[in-house]
């Protein structure tokens, strides 16, 4: 329906804006990214997509899909952040170690995160946010938002 619809929306624009910031604040592999977003929490990707999926799940307007595409994010995710938190220890070591000690990995922390004074952080640029395709998850919401924008005017696929 268009209030599920508008309901939802919110949610998915929120973690467009979290992804966008955290792409266009990090280089991956290059350093250890600890301003932006990711002087807040260790994985604003996630949370946006997160938000995403909770947006797209309650516009289209079937509870029980957000119960499992909560379940899918726990699995799913889970996994990969403990597989991200071994590579990134090996990758930076006492520094990484020391940020994840400090800086939350889901729920962002209210005060930002200052690393030892030696580090450097990325400010947001438009070149990584495309370097690192991050419209293409723009896109696919568009696209999401255009298909249920359509089923909820011309009553698509039933009630």
């Amino acid at each position: 329906t268009a209030t599920l619809l508008l309901l939802g929306t919110p949610f998915s624009l929120l973690g467009l804006l979290v992804r966008g910031w955290a792409a266009g604040s990090i280089d991956k592999d290059q350093e250890l990214a600890t301003s932006g977003p990711y002087a807040y929490l260790r994985n604003p990707l996630y949370l946006g997509t997160l938000l995403i999926g909770i947006g797209v799940t309650v516009a289209g307007g079937a509870g029980e899909w957000i119960l499992l595409f909560l379940a899918y994010f726990i699995v799913v995710y889970g996994m990969t952040m403990s597989l991200e938190h071994s590579r990134l220890t090996e990758l930076f070591g006492q520094a990484y170690h020391e940020y994840a000690s400090s800086v939350p990995s889901l729920i962002p922390r209210v005060v930002p995160y200052r690393p030892s004074r030696d580090s450097v952080g990325c400010n947001f640029h438009f070149r990584r946010y495309y370097r690192n395709k991050e419209w293409e998850a723009a896109l696919g919401v568009l696209a999401m938002f255009s298909f249920l924008a359509m089923k909820a005017i011309f009553g698509w696929l039933g009630p």
